[in-house]
């Protein structure tokens, strides 16, 4: 036989499309030869792959070998390709059963001794190949990762030897198990460790219960932090498709995913000196970016008001559309990005404007500068905007009382979160404008008051239908059927950086 076919996977985004491994050997000078765009370290395979070969016992055909990685137009990246063309190259040369290979896809890299080594992307790849019913061969370090898409036939292998003595039927590759009992319980930092600050932790709360973004005003060391870190224990936990979807994006952003964190809400919290390509994704061979990462979760960005104009503004598409669109020379992708948005600043550069103790010598001009770093259309797109002062010497006594606990305040957020999704299937911030007229009606003094507000805070539309959704939110948190004038009242004022004496810079 002078020709083979072996079947594989490519890295595209978060898709894993098919290609095709073709080998044939032809009469001539003894050669290697891979075609079908192949970058750097795939066309380094040859050198690979010959010593495997060698290392395994098994005699590479010397002969004039042709590699077509099928597709053409696709490009392949990394070393993921190793086993399928040596697989392919010993199929032609008749040391593998040909028949074998109709329904089975290969991945995995080759060290020189013939062992497999993990590649990055498995469980998108075997996602792909369960729904296209066929079986799938991966190193035994992507067990784990693999066997998340439980539905599939997958099967693990440690050395090159052992992917032949399956194929050619004379031994069974163990299956990859899923193993539950290595997933360990998540463990969350307590609100109660939060001392005093009862309307940050009131707005921590109505964020969680709707999914609405936060940002924190106050002066260092009053909390913030302390506070945004609290809010991945107050969510609920990931059901599995979107515990699936965070570990497909953990898998291709070449960071790996760890199995043990299965279910549990990620929380990604970038430098303030992060690009605007760090933040939305991108890259010879695109990969997803902090929103991405965070998506299902939360995304932190401390000292907001320190990052780049251009960083932040690559926020406002996601933060709206819940996607990252990445476009490139080679082609486009696409990044899920729904995540909740949590941020802190200080109030001016020195980061005492306000306070009374009258540290802050920053003028007016210098302050309202430094406010304008966050553009009118950015600040539109976070629903909660809410001061924190700093603490007073008696509520940081140690023997000071204690708020809530996070089991106790996730409760509310649960039944809320319940009553959301029993209404319309999903969280409040999530509406699209026809729903939230329909699910957050107000009653005409309601309405008037609303009214007044728009005016006298210069709020936009968007602003507007935000102020609904929280809204809508707080009386979930109540249990009541509709928007109260106390809950109306509330969420409009957490619209801190929309009053005159806080609004930027235009």
């Amino acid at each position: 036989m002078t020709l083979a076919l072996a079947h594989s996977r490519a890295r595209t985004g978060v898709l894993a499309p098919a290609v095709r491994v073709e080998v044939y050997l032809a009469p001539g000078l003894p050669a290697l030869n891979i075609v079908g765009l192949p970058e750097a370290a795939v066309r380094e395979s040859r050198d690979r792959v010959r010593a495997a070969i060698h290392c395994a016992q098994f005699e590479f055909p010397n002969r004039r070998i042709t590699v077509n990685l099928a597709p053409a137009d696709l490009p392949k990246h990394g070393g993921r390709f190793d086993l399928p063309i040596a697989i392919g190259i010993l199929a032609a040369n008749g040391v593998v059963d040909v028949q074998s290979l109709a329904r089975v896809e290969l991945l995995g890299e080759l060290s020189l001794t013939g062992e497999l080594r993990p590649i990055d992307a498995v469980l998108p790849a075997a996602l792909a190949a369960t729904h296209a019913g066929h079986a799938l061969i991966v190193p035994a370090g992507n067990g784990d990762e693999a066997a998340l898409a439980c539905a599939g036939e997958i099967f693990v292998a440690r050395t090159l030897l052992e992917v032949v003595a399956h194929l050619n039927g004379e031994k069974t590759l163990p299956r990859a198990v899923r193993n539950f009992d290595s997933i360990l319980p998540a463990l969350y930092a307590d609100l109660a460790d939060v001392r005093g600050q009862l309307q940050a932790r009131r707005a921590l709360e109505v964020a969680a219960a709707g999914a609405h973004h936060l940002i924190f005003i106050g002066p260092p060391g009053c909390g913030k932090t302390l506070l945004a870190s609290r809010l991945p224990g107050l969510l609920p936990e990931a059901d599995e498709a979107e515990a699936l979807e965070c570990a497909v994006l953990a898998s291709v952003s070449g960071q790996g995913f760890d199995v043990s964190r299965w279910r549990v809400r990620p929380f990604r919290s970038p430098h303030h000196t992060a690009s605007a390509i760090a933040l939305v994704g991108g890259g010879t061979g695109p990969r997803p970016g902090e929103v991405s990462l965070a998506h299902h979760g939360v995304l932190f960005l401390d000292e907001l008001a320190e990052w780049g104009r251009h960083a932040l503004e690559v926020l406002r598409q996601p933060l709206e559309s819940g996607i990252v669109t990445i476009s490139r020379a080679a082609g486009t992708c696409e990044f899920p990005a729904r995540f909740q948005l949590v941020a802190a600043m200080n109030p001016c550069p020195c980061g005492w404007a306000g306070d009374p103790s009258g540290r802050c010598r920053c003028t007016m001009e210098v302050v309202l500068r430094y406010r304008a770093r966050l553009s009118g259309p950015l600040l539109d797109r976070i629903d909660l905007q809410v001061n924190v002062p700093r603490l007073a010497p008696h509520e940081m006594r140690g023997d000071a009382p204690r708020g809530e606990s996070t089991l106790a305040v996730r409760a509310r957020v649960l039944a809320a979160r319940e009553r959301q999704h029993a209404r319309c299937g999903k969280s409040n911030s999530f509406m699209r404008q026809d729903e939230t007229e329909q699910f957050c009606r107000l009653r005409d003094r309601d309405q008037a008051m609303l009214e007044r507000a728009m005016a006298a805070l210069q709020l936009s539309a968007r602003a507007t239908q935000r102020i609904l959704r929280v809204a809508r939110t707080i009386a979930d948190l109540e249990g009541s059927d509709g928007i109260g004038t106390t809950h109306l009242t509330e969420a409009i004022g957490y619209r801190q950086l929309d009053r005159d004496e806080l609004r930027p810079a235009a």
